[in-house]
C-alpha cells in the first residue's frame, strides 16, 4: 500500500485575469521509503503540487480539488485546518526552496528546531534541545550545541539548508517534500545536501518527494521520477527508464538540453518557443506547439497518462499508438 496516494488533484487560482490552472489533474503515488522525484521547468505546477497536498495554499484565492488524497491509510481532503495541522509539521513536512525566508531572522535557531517538538509532540522542552543539537550534528553543523544559540543570518546559505532539513526531521516523519532544496546553493554544498539526504533515507526510512529542474540531481538521488509540464504529468517512471527510454517529447527534449551534451562538442540545445499560459484553456496536448512530432491530433486532443511498457507510463498519443519508436523519443540511449 502506498504511503501517499493522490487522485486527479488539481490547484487553480481565481485571479483578475482569469483562472490560472497550477495544477491540473495529477493522479500519483508515493511508496514507503521511495524518492521521488518531479521535473520540470519553471511555472509547471511543481510546488503548487506539494504545497496544495501539504493544505498550505490559502483559499481563495487558491481551489483546490480531487478525488482522493491518502497518506498512510488515511484520507486527508477535506480536513479542516485543525486536523490537517496535527498531520501537517508532524508526519508530514516540508523542506522549502530559500532557507532565509523559512527561518525567522528574529529567533535563535534553537528555538525555532524545538518548536514543532513542543506542538506536536507535547515534549519537554529540555529533550526537545538535546534532539535538536543532536540533528543539527546528524545534518552536518560542527559544534552544534554553540551554533544553535545562534540567529539565522549567523549562518551560510548550505548551513541555513541543513538547519531547514534537520527542523523537518524533528518530528520523525514519514514523509518529506523538499521544494527545491538545492536551487542557492553552489555545487559543492549541493553534493553536500544530495548526500545527506541520500543517508537520511537509508538511516531513518522515510520517504521524500523531491522537487527540482535539475536532471542531474534526480539522477543519482532518486528512485522514480515524474516529469510535469502545463500543471500535468506528462511522464512517470523509474529514474534509469526515463534516462534510458524516455517515451514523451518533452522528456526527451529536457535530457537534449542538459549542459553535460555541450560538452561532447554538440551545441547547446534549447526547446523552441515557451510553456504556454496557465490562465488560457488549452486544448489538445500542452506541449503540442513546441513538439517537432506534433500531428493535427495532438492539437485538439488531449491525451491522458496511460501505461506505455511495464510501469512506464507516458501522456504522448503517438508513443501510445507506436506511431514513434525508440529511435526517436529515446536517442539518448545511444549516448549514455
Amino acid at each position: 500500500m502506498p504511503l501517499l496516494k493522490v487522485k486527479n488533484l488539481r490547484a487553480h487560482f481565481h485571479t483578475r485575469n482569469g483562472i490560472v490552472r497550477a495544477v491540473d489533474g495529477v493522479s500519483f503515488d508515493v511508496d514507503e521509503n521511495e524518492i521521488t522525484g518531479i521535473v520540470g521547468e519553471s511555472g509547471s505546477g511543481k510546488s503548487a503540487l506539494c504545497q496544495s497536498i501539504m493544505g498550505l495554499v490559502p483559499c481563495p484565492p487558491g481551489c483546490i480539488t480531487c478525488d482522493e488524497i491518502t497518506f498512510d491509510g488515511v484520507r486527508i481532503d477535506g480536513l479542516d485546518e485543525k486536523k490537517m495541522r496535527r498531520i501537517r509539521g508532524d508526519r508530514m513536512t516540508m523542506i522549502f526552496q530559500d532557507p532565509m525566508t523559512s527561518l525567522n531572522p528574529s529567533m535563535r535557531i534553537i528555538d525555532q528546531l524545538v518548536e514543532p517538538m513542543l506542538i506536536h509532540r507535547k515534549a519537554k522542552k529540555g529533550d526537545a534541545i538535546t534532539k535538536a543539537v543532536e540533528l543539527l550534528a546528524a545534518v552536518g553543523i560542527p559544534n552544534a550545541a554553540r551554533r544553535a544559540r545562534q540567529f539565522p543570518h549567523e549562518f551560510s546559505g548550505g548551513m541555513r539548508q541543513r538547519v531547514c532539513i534537520a527542523m523537518a526531521l524533528m518530528t520523525d516523519p514519514k514523509l518529506v517534500f523538499a521544494d527545491e532544496p538545492t536551487t542557492a546553493l553552489d555545487v559543492t554544498v549541493q553534493a553536500q545536501i544530495l548526500a545527506l539526504l541520500r543517508s537520511l533515507k537509508q538511516r531513518t526510512a522515510i520517504s521524500v518527494v523531491l522537487v527540482t529542474h535539475d536532471f542531474g540531481i534526480v539522477a543519482g538521488l532518486c528512485d522514480r521520477i515524474m516529469v510535469m509540464y502545463a500543471g500535468t504529468i506528462v511522464e512517470r517512471a523509474a529514474t534509469r527508464d526515463i534516462f534510458l527510454r524516455p517515451m514523451h517529447p518533452y522528456t526527451h527534449a529536457l535530457l537534449r538540453a542538459l549542459p553535460s551534451r555541450a560538452c561532447s562538442g554538440e551545441p547547446l540545445y534549447s526547446i523552441p518557443g515557451r510553456p504556454p499560459d496557465p490562465s488560457q484553456q488549452i486544448s489538445g496536448c500542452p506541449f503540442a506547439p513546441r513538439c517537432e512530432y506534433a500531428s493535427a491530433t495532438c492539437r485538439t486532443a488531449a491525451t491522458a497518462l496511460a501505461a506505455a511498457a511495464d510501469m512506464h507510463y507516458t501522456a504522448c498519443a503517438r508513443v501510445l499508438k507506436g506511431e514513434i519508436g525508440n529511435h526517436e523519443t529515446g536517442l539518448l540511449k545511444e549516448r549514455l
